[in-house]
């Protein structure tokens, strides 16, 4: 996976749990449909992928400044 895509889909992630977990779009929209019953387990899901796209995102912001580093200091070794 490219280093840019594999950032942006950690900053989507991130930004898309933590909108499920800091407001209640989700509890509004499982009541709205029907599936209420679901709201409890929703800690349960929702705080672990935050997590994750967290750890995702600085991964992929490391790897692709790591990669940069590299790059610059290859080109400038070789003139």
């Amino acid at each position: 996976m490219k280093k840019s895509t594999l950032l942006k889909t950690g900053i989507i992630g991130t930004a898309f749990a933590a909108l499920c977990c800091f407001t209640p779009v989700l509890v509004i929209l499982f009541g709205a449909v029907g599936l209420a019953a679901w709201v409890g387990y929703l800690d349960y899901v929702l705080m672990p992928a935050l997590i994750f796209f967290v750890g995702l995102t600085i991964y992929a912001y490391t790897r692709k400044k790591k990669g940069e580093c590299c790059k610059s200091g290859n080109k400038s070794a070789q003139k």
